[in-house]
């Protein structure tokens, strides 16, 4: 197994201690800074994992696979987390985007068709880690609940954006791949 993809399993693997910091007290008033951490640390392997394996020609088919996955499953828990003070409705668009678009890869995939990522699911995935993080922060000033405002609202948008960009782009999926 390659770096990328030992990035990409640390990735999950670090999932259930994030989701156990987040949802207990375990480690007393530090548990959302841990958490936090985790967080933050997962999300950069997001990053580095595909920059590796760009840079040294280290892409698998395992990576493709299991690289948007990790990142889907870290940011779902994440965002379940945080429900009640991220609105549930809010949780389940960007959920329900997320199994549109698995299920929409795994017919082009089953066609042979690969879909490449997009630079606006690129800005979706960044925006939900940055709401995440502003979230677990919980500033109390007005200006910071107002930013966390704006990037909860830009996160909302442009997962709306990329799942029609992403339909209307590869259309041909729907008509091909007996959808």
């Amino acid at each position: 197994m390659n770096l990328p993809n030992k990035l990409t399993v640390l990735r999950v693997i670090m999932i259930p201690f994030f989701v156990l910091f987040m949802l207990t007290d375990w480690a007393g008033a530090a548990s959302k800074y841990i958490a936090l951490a985790i967080f933050c640390v997962a999300s950069f392997t997001d990053y580095l994992d595909g920059h590796i394996a760009r840079k040294n020609n280290l892409v698998t088919n395992f990576g493709k696979f299991m690289d948007p996955l990790a990142d889907k499953l870290l940011v779902c828990s994440a965002l379940i987390c945080l429900i009640p003070r991220l609105p549930a409705w809010i949780v389940l668009i960007i959920i329900a985007r997320e199994f549109i678009i698995s299920g929409f890869r795994l017919v082009a995939s089953d066609n042979g068709i690969v879909i490449a990522a997009s630079y606006w699911g690129k800005f979706k995935t960044v925006s939900h880690m940055a709401m995440v993080i502003l979230m677990i922060l919980d500033f109390q000033s007005h200006v910071m609940q107002f930013i966390t405002g704006v990037v909860v609202g830009l996160g909302l948008a442009l997962t709306i954006v990329s799942l029609v960009d992403y339909i209307w782009k590869n259309k041909q999926v729907l008509t091909q791949g007996g959808m």
